[in-house]
């Protein structure tokens, strides 16, 4: 790996690249090779969504989850689950 030095930063500049940095929780050195990453390729490795490997996990959850077949109404069901719920233990404050 390369090493660099850059000299005459402004105090504003710095002071943003710090507040980004805090923000993303990387070092300002991390957040400046991410940034000149960005500037010179357009993207950063680790926010690459690989968009056809969602939609291809979208469409085989939809594929397994089926429907939904039940004839009572919504609240019906959950009155029902509520009234089989148990009242949990008792806590003393």
């Amino acid at each position: 790996m390369v090493n660099l030095t850059i000299r005459n930063i402004s105090e504003e500049l710095m002071n943003k690249l710090r507040k980004l940095a805090a923000i993303e929780r990387r070092s300002i050195n991390n957040e400046i090779l991410i940034l000149l990453e960005k500037s010179l390729f357009g993207y950063t490795p680790e926010k690459i969504v690989d968009q056809a490997a969602v939609d291809a996990q979208a469409e085989l959850w939809q594929k397994l989850s089926g429907e939904w077949d039940d004839p009572r109404s919504a609240s019906e069901i959950a009155s029902e689950i509520s009234s089989t719920r148990t009242k949990g233990r008792e806590v003393n404050i």
